[in-house]
């Protein structure tokens, strides 16, 4: 009985812990939707509504939330934005790669940002930062096998026009709708392409 006791009592502080864990991811994430891009320790335990020593005892610093955000994010970001379909033609595939990229930017722009406000300060961004570069671009060889063929600059231009950062240069200063910025994109690469 007394055994029983103890082990429930260890069940419990762990649930609640497991709890208190999520609720910072969570509030984390959320105040990044919102447009605080680089929330401090405090604001996001006020957030999650816990203590901050709690924060503290869950992550001996910000790097270490944000490699629990990432690892919570990857699968649905991926998903997202790195799924490759093959088939079609060259014209379709543009207009489907770069349709599935605006999806995931304008669904994860928050996310995006405060990576890129921060990425001097924490290397596990860069790290990841450098790793979804990569991805991207490896992702933009699948959906278009036919870059393999063109000058190596060319290749750069395409991968560019394609990122996060030229998106959020048509979406956030110059102010361009989501099917304009589209139309943009697919067009500037079609004619990269086929010139």
């Amino acid at each position: 009985m007394i055994e029983q006791n103890t082990s429930e009592v260890v069940d419990g502080r762990r649930l609640r812990s497991e709890r208190s864990k999520r609720a910072i991811v969570n509030a984390c994430e959320k105040l990044l939707a919102q447009g605080i891009l680089v929330p401090t320790a405090q604001k996001i335990s006020d957030e999650a509504g816990v203590p901050i020593r709690t924060f503290f005892r869950h992550f001996e610093d910000m790097e270490s939330l944000f490699r629990a955000i990432d690892e919570q994010l990857r699968i649905k970001y991926e998903h997202a934005i790195l799924e490759v379909e093959s088939d079609g033609t060259i014209a379709s595939r543009i207009t489907k790669v770069i349709d599935k990229r605006a999806k995931g930017y304008e669904e994860n722009s928050a996310i995006f940002r405060s990576t890129q406000a921060q990425l001097w300060r924490y290397k596990l961004l860069r790290k990841n930062y450098a790793r979804h570069q990569k991805d991207m671009r490896a992702n933009l060889d699948k959906w278009l096998p036919e870059l393999a063929h063109l000058d190596a600059d060319l290749r750069e231009v395409i991968y560019g026009m394609t990122s996060f950062e030229m998106w959020d240069r048509l979406r956030t200063f110059q102010g361009l709708s989501v099917s304009r910025s589209k139309k943009i994109i697919t067009s500037t690469i079609t004619k990269l392409i086929k010139s």
